[in-house]
């Protein structure tokens, strides 16, 4: 059977977790490269992924499933078996892309993401994956190489300090005085302390 090449495709919304998107990382011990954990609702429709992870295995091994190697690793994995202590992976199966080229980053508009902090995890991304099958050192499987990432939402961040308007009460009469009301000279009333270089450990 002739080998096709294995195409394209653009996956549904999922929450980014463990981003690796401007610098490569890994675990110790094993080669870095760019990366992102794909978290899917589990009712998100997937028929996509499986449909490319099918066809990279068949362009692997062949059409008849009984000639595939056994065991073969899934590229899917359930957020409530595998990850039980992770409340964000509760309800959700997740996928893992890497490269170790760098993904181009793009926002909503196709603007190219610069800032590091807009891609963080526990925002909602999507992305253009390439499925493939991998037969190494008696590890086999399929697996996704990430092309590129579209952030497409914000939500609250994985690690945990939530938004400010979250982490506060409003305060009584606060929009009756605002900094741009208060004279200059009140800042440096006789008494009030002057700033010191401690300062800058509150900046």
């Amino acid at each position: 059977m002739a080998k096709v090449r294995n195409q394209k495709f653009v996956t549904p919304h999922f929450r980014v977790s463990y981003p690796a998107l401007f610098e490569p990382d890994a675990p110790e011990g094993q080669e870095k490269k760019y990366g992102v954990c794909m978290l899917f609702p589990k009712d998100t429709d997937i028929s996509a992924l499986k449909e490319a992870a099918k066809k990279a295995a068949i362009n692997r091994w062949g059409p008849d499933m009984s000639d595939w190697p056994k065991p073969l690793r899934s590229p899917f994995r359930d957020g409530d078996k595998d990850k039980p202590d992770s409340p964000e992976y509760a309800g959700m199966v997740f996928v893992n892309a890497r490269n170790k080229r760098r993904p181009g980053l793009v926002d909503g508009k196709k603007k190219p993401i610069l800032d590091r902090d807009e891609m963080y995890a526990g925002c909602w991304a999507r992305a253009e994956l390439v499925a493939f099958a991998y037969d190494k050192a008696g590890n086999r499987g399929v697996a996704f190489a990430l092309n590129h990432v579209q952030k497409v939402g914000d939500d609250d961040a994985f690690d945990g300090r939530g938004k400010a308007e979250d982490a506060f009460d409003a305060i009584e009469g606060a929009d009756d005085v605002t900094s741009s009301e208060v004279a200059v000279d009140d800042l440096f009333d006789e008494g009030t302390a002057s700033p010191s270089d401690d300062d800058s450990l509150f900046d």
